[in-house]
């Protein structure tokens, strides 16, 4: 195999010419069958066509996935059960999480709740043995940053596996115990945004699932290549990498983009963003009612006391 590249083919095509137990990591972010408006595939199948074209390339990559291999996969609400169910009881996936990414300015509905998350399906093929990099991924605890306890693991703890956008939406965030991941969507005002193609990841969120699943010089492999975030963060970290891509347009359009990337380089993207959350000493305290009236602050303390304030719905 001639790895460190991306190849204009149909991935089924494709995935059947790779060898067995070959691929250490797969990360799939297919077409979701919701009407998306695609250069050359049509993202509106019969349902029972969907899911039988889904099982083809599915159980292409079970059979390239080593034994130890890793296979992540982001879906929409509408299959994301149908997926999960093929996967575990006809293909031999283990679910070792189900992550929910939530995000906030998404896609806005008219007679149903706005659509606010993605589903991330972490499988492995054997639930004995799978790479997992604990230390690589840890983020910052409530401890840590919130409470300035001295009892905080200095290393962080692990993410939650639900992952959102804005912890400042949520007042009072989300503690160890809950399923929060947190990253933000790529929206199109970000310098991050590629501008050619409207479903593009996070290279933060692949960061995470890459640095976790794999190890420096293992291949990664993503069968939509779509804007290429997956094989540019598979770059970055120092991993072979691979992808098929249906469209012309977009091969050649990650080409372009992968060209421009050198091993080492930073991810693009805010690598924590709960980093950003004020520390405890200038952080926004409710004040009891009862002793407010017994502390006195000068003006200027006052002033310098509000401009470290973050501002945090429903406390104002």
């Amino acid at each position: 195999m001639e790895f460190d590249r991306i190849v204009q083919q149909d991935c089924i095509k494709g995935l059947a010419e790779l060898p067995d137990a070959s691929v250490d990591l797969v990360f799939a972010d297919p077409p979701f069958n919701i009407g998306y408006d695609y250069d050359v595939y049509q993202d509106k199948r019969h349902d029972d066509d969907y899911l039988n074209w889904s099982r083809q390339w599915l159980s292409e990559i079970h059979r390239v996935l080593k034994a130890d291999g890793t296979f992540w996969l982001a879906i929409g609400d509408e299959y994301a059960a149908e997926f999960k169910v093929m996967m575990q009881r006809e293909l031999g996936f283990v679910c070792r999480s189900w992550v929910i990414w939530y995000y906030t300015f998404g896609v806005n509905c008219k007679n149903k709740f706005s659509r606010s998350h993605a589903h991330l399906f972490h499988m492995v093929k054997d639930p004995q043995n799978f790479t997992f990099n604990v230390d690589q991924i840890r983020v910052p605890s409530a401890r840590q940053l919130v409470y300035g306890d001295k009892r905080a693991n200095p290393k962080g703890r692990l993410p939650d596996d639900t992952w959102i956008l804005r912890p400042q939406d949520l007042p009072d965030g989300f503690s160890s115990e809950c399923d929060t991941w947190y990253f933000p969507r790529v929206a199109g005002t970000f310098k991050e945004r590629a501008g050619w193609h409207g479903c593009q990841m996070p290279e933060q969120l692949l960061g995470r699932i890459i640095r976790s699943c794999s190890h420096e010089g293992d291949l990664v492999l993503d069968p939509f290549g779509g804007s290429g975030t997956t094989l540019a963060v598979a770059k970055k970290l120092g991993r072979q990498f691979f992808g098929f891509e249906l469209s012309p347009e977009y091969a050649e359009r990650i080409e372009q983009r992968m060209s421009s990337i050198q091993v080492g380089d930073l991810l693009d993207g805010a690598p924590e963003p709960l980093v950003s959350a004020p520390d405890t000493a200038s952080g926004r305290r409710l004040v009891d009612k009862k002793t407010s009236g017994n502390t006195k602050k000068s003006p200027s303390k006052r002033k310098k006391a509000s401009a470290n304030q973050r501002t945090i719905p429903g406390l104002d």
